[in-house]
């Protein structure tokens, strides 16, 4: 078991809330806390725990303070030893500070379940005298409605009791407490220590609906057995977290954080999905559903999606029956079709889209480390039928067997420019109308692990023929998206399978007819943007023609439900081609809107399109050239924090999108980068993302959905599951697999500046630069030196 010594300045995460492995999470109902160890606002500097209970309060503080020869003392910036911590689970951790001269102090905080946590003060007097110290527990509430931490009394104990929003938090203590002097409402306690003794104290909060209610469960609370909770907690963390130990703390406490902060994020399965499931990100101001049953929660808490799943599944390298269970959570929601949904929540909320096809490389992932060939048997006919409901007319629109995306909700990049509508200096194209190099390069390394699932279960050649010949039109498809000039792949048009660029050929103000009297070698699609500052704007009819006559040539009307709202207007793509366009009639538009036509531009670049090297699949020379003029080069995605979404800006405003980093996109190409043997370059992209998530907890003690490339400032919701650090690619990196507490594979050389020593279950991986020394619970060991794949077992 490690103990820690992270103090301020250190990367910390001080996120608590129920733990699903302990108990029952309430989905609808849920409290998060967030412990400070002091700010620098003198006045609420404390050692406190913080919640928000879901904004159903502005804000509910409870900490402690020290008195001794009328001097009392709050603010960690006045202690003589500030607060640092030993201990952390995603419910539990362990601080330890000196506040008072020779007076010690353990301050342990835990979450049992949802609507209560518990706090335990373990005061040392270290000096030769006897003391008289006064602990307090303070707390103070700011109600939404209500009322205001007073102090009270149930059943003759003196408790502290407020309002807010419907609940009523309430502070209990043992030992017989009295009411504190104020400031703020407290519970105080007179103790007298001897020379070297030791006291114990223990409090509760507790918020139901009723103060009885909550006292009830304070004082259940506070009664339960604290040392065998904790042993149950640490025996659980020790089996399902990887202890990794570089040179260097810092990577330490960023991959033990994210391994414990992954487990934090779930909630037990319901009658909705069979398993366990999670949410994006849990702090402070969530877990509370208004309607009651989690149907108004936020995209973060409404499901879990396939790239976060993927990603997530990477990070609990040491609890490979999650990645198990997410996958059952998905085929549950298999229709007769075949068709997966892509973000099933546990209050029956569905993302109506078809799921991002990652759902069988994830199982040949979880099986190559489990062995489990029941899964796999299970699974195999419904991630067969999965694969082959992408290749329907539904999906495949012209049937050329390169299938297109629905919905940018399906890509994992919401914000991408060519497609979002959202910003004022995106374009708005519909998805469904070109070929995306992501999407085929999943099928295709779907249909490569379909079928080493099916020779591994003994299928015969026959079940998957099909499945490959798919996998060859995929490839033929991403063949004809690669851009020799920039060793990258692109965008094309569905129909005619061509590069489109962008460009303006007519405008209006109003109603009525342009004559574009534009012509092109071959067909084009055309992107209508009507530009609005009313917000009540009517969506207007837009006819195109070839010839200014409508006697003669293609004609396309786009109708008023056909445009999409977007920032600053609505926008439209034509579903025809044009070789030539003589007339634009315009109706349903007021005189100061605005109507712009383009040729739509497919033009733009972003990560997504190197996914070819995940799926492997680019030739060994142009994979090459792809990580030697794009991954690797200072101009395109080699920034000092991780590849961003986009290697050129299309505007000074894009910069938060375009320089943002989805580490989960980041873990998928690095994924590539070793399959095709740039050991180095995975190493360097794990180090670069490592130095962004440490920035970030060293500073705000959080992880953030996404981070700044060129500065590693955090972007977007804290605490997210996208932002935790890459654990499963320093695991690939590193050349180590943690198949079971007996058996270890190892392949390649640590390239990473230090040796690293994993513990997981009695088994010791010290991995080096010339040799590997893996020992094993028994006392077995094995030194292995050779870079070749091999498997080490007891």
């Amino acid at each position: 078991m490690r103990d820690w010594s992270l103090s301020p300045g250190d990367p910390l995460y001080l996120s608590l809330a129920a733990d699903a492995r302990l108990c029952k999470p309430d989905y609808v109902n849920d409290h998060i806390w967030e412990v400070e160890l002091g700010t620098t606002d003198a006045e609420r500097s404390a050692v406190s725990l913080n919640t928000t209970f879901g904004l159903r309060a502005r804000s509910m503080r409870v900490y402690l303070r020290f008195t001794e020869n009328n001097i009392s003392v709050t603010d960690p910036n006045t202690f003589i030893a500030k607060p640092s911590l030993r201990r952390y689970y995603p419910n539990f951790l362990t601080l330890d500070f000196v506040p008072l001269e020779a007076l010690h102090i353990a301050t342990e905080f835990w979450v049992p379940e949802s609507h209560a946590i518990a706090g335990r003060v373990i005061l040392t007097n270290k000096s030769t005298a006897t003391r008289q110290v006064k602990l307090e527990v303070c707390a103070a509430l700011a109600p939404l409605d209500g009322q205001s931490i007073i102090p009270t009394q149930q059943q003759l104990v003196n408790i502290l009791a407020g309002q807010t929003s419907g609940i009523a938090p309430v502070i209990f203590m043992t030992g017989g407490p009295k009411h504190g002097p104020g400031p703020h409402s407290s519970l105080l306690l007179d103790l007298e220590l001897g020379p070297g003794s030791t006291r114990q104290i223990t409090f509760t909060e507790a918020a139901l609906d009723t103060v009885a209610t909550s006292f009830e469960l304070a004082r259940r609370t506070a009664a339960r057995p604290w040392e065998a909770e904790r042993s149950r907690i640490e025996l659980l963390d020790a089996s399902q977290v990887l202890d990794i130990r570089t040179g260097d703390t810092d990577w330490d406490a960023a991959l033990a954080f994210s391994q414990k902060a992954a487990h934090g994020l779930f909630f037990s399965g319901s009658e909705y999905l069979p398993n366990p499931s999670f949410v994006n990100a849990r702090h402070i101001d969530n877990g509370f559903s208004r309607k009651g049953d989690g149907a108004d929660y936020a995209p973060s808490w409404n499901g879990q999606s396939m790239l976060e799943t993927y990603y997530l599944s990477s990070i609990l390298h040491g609890a490979p029956l999650v990645t198990k269970n997410l996958i059952l959570n998905f085929l549950s929601t298999q229709n007769e079709d075949g068709e997966v949904d892509s973000k099933p929540g546990l209050a029956a909320q569905r993302g109506k889209l078809i799921a991002a096809p990652l759902l069988a490389s994830l199982a040949w992932k979880y099986y190559q480390t489990t062995q489990d060939d029941v899964f796999l048997a299970e699974a195999f006919p419904k991630l067969i039928k999965f694969f082959w409901s992408w290749f329907s007319s539904a999906h495949d629109r012209n049937r050329d067997g390169a299938p297109e995306w629905d919905h940018i909700l399906q890509t994992g990049f919401d914000d991408n420019p060519l497609f979002d509508v959202w910003h004022p200096w995106s374009q708005g194209l519909d998805i469904s109308l070109v070929h995306s190099p992501s999407l085929e390069a999943m099928l295709y390394r779907e249909a490569k692990s379909i079928t080493m699932i099916a020779k591994q279960l003994g299928k015969p050649d026959e079940e998957t023929m099909l499945v490959q010949s798919q996998a060859e039109i995929l490839k033929a498809s991403l063949i004809a998206g690669w851009n020799a000039n920039q060793s990258f792949y692109s965008y094309r048009d569905r129909e005619t399978g061509l590069v489109s660029t962008g460009k303006e050929i007519a405008k209006k103000k109003g109603d009525g007819n342009m004559r574009p009297k534009a012509e092109f070698e071959s067909g084009v699609r055309l992107l209508i943007e009507i530009q609005t500052k009313s917000p009540a704007a009517k969506r207007p009819e837009v006819e195109i023609s070839e010839y200014f006559t409508k006697s003669k040539g293609e004609v396309e009307t786009i109708l008023g439900h056909q445009f999409q709202w977007r920032t600053g207007g609505l926008v439209a793509t034509t579903q025809k081609l044009f070789t030539r366009v003589g007339r634009v009639s315009v109706t349903g538009l007021d005189e100061k809107d605005k109507v712009v036509v383009k040729l739509i531009d497919t033009t733009g670049e972003d990560l997504t399109l190197a996914l070819p090297l995940w799926a492997g699949v680019p030739e060994q020379q142009q994979a090459h050239a792809l990580i030697g003029r794009n991954v690797m080069m200072a101009d395109r995605f080699d920034r000092p924090f991780g590849m961003p979404s986009l290697p050129v800006s299309p505007d000074p405003e894009a910069d938060p999108v375009s320089m943002s980093i989805l580490i989960p996109w980041n873990q998928l190409i690095g994924e590539g980068l070793l399959a095709y043997g740039f050991r180095s370059e995975a190493t360097r992209l794990t180090a670069h993302l490592m130095n962004a998530v440490i920035q970030n907890l060293k500073q705000n003690r959080a992880f953030y959905q996404r981070y700044h490339a060129e500065k590693g400032t955090g972007i977007g919701e804290r605490n997210s599951l996208s932002g935790f650090a890459p654990v499963g690619l320093f695991m690939q990196a590193l050349g180590v697999t943690i198949l079971s507490a007996t058996k270890v594979k190892l392949e390649g050389k640590s390239l990473f500046p230090w040796p690293v020593t994993i513990k997981y279950k009695g088994l010791t991986v010290v991995r080096a630069a010339e040799q590997t020394v893996v020992t094993f619970s028994n006392g077995e060991s094995a030194i292995v030196k050779d870079e070749q794949p091999c498997t080490v077992e007891m």
